[in-house]
């Protein structure tokens, strides 16, 4: 079969594929060299958070909490002050309901910056300290889940990045 250009979608795109864990940052809030895991099954994005207080700024309700940034590890703390954007019901991997906190940030995964609605909860027993949503993937990137940290790792370059039409 012969393709045509009007055989294809004016919206389709090159998208940069990325694996099922890669290394990012939330560079507004000062979190750095993060491994995530890149969760299609999950809608919102979470991030491990602890100690977290509210406070009032300007009126407006502000989120104090740290952040333990590397996997498996308590030695690195990372403390944060956000905007508390919402509060959500969301249900964990056990399938239970629970009320979380929403900020938003900008992430930064290879090459691209963007903001993102994250929520924050306990992962202090899961393997991965954020889990990226579909929320946060969607008309960005393709996920190949036979693929890791295909936009780099911190300290070392990128692969030649894979990009698909889509």
């Amino acid at each position: 079969m012969r393709y045509h250009s009007h055989m294809f979608s004016q919206a389709a795109r090159v998208r940069a594929v990325i694996g099922w864990r890669e290394w990012v940052t939330l560079p507004a809030i000062g979190v750095t060299g993060l491994e995530v895991k890149v969760d299609t099954g999950a809608r919102t994005s979470a991030l491990h958070a602890f100690d977290l207080t509210t406070t009032t700024v300007d009126g407006r309700p502000w989120l104090r909490f740290a952040v333990h940034p590397r996997r498996e590890s308590t030695a690195e703390g990372t403390l944060v002050h956000a905007p508390l954007l919402d509060e959500r019901m969301v249900k964990n991997s056990g399938g239970v309901a629970e009320l979380r906190p929403v900020i938003a940030t900008e992430l930064a995964l290879g090459g691209h910056v963007w903001r993102v609605e994250i929520t924050l909860t306990d992962r202090d027993e899961m393997g991965f300290r954020m889990l990226l949503g579909r929320e946060a993937l969607q008309g960005r990137f393709v996920v190949d889940p036979g693929r890791s940290w295909t936009l780099g790792r911190p300290g070392r370059p990128a692969r030649k990045p894979r990009l698909v039409l889509v």
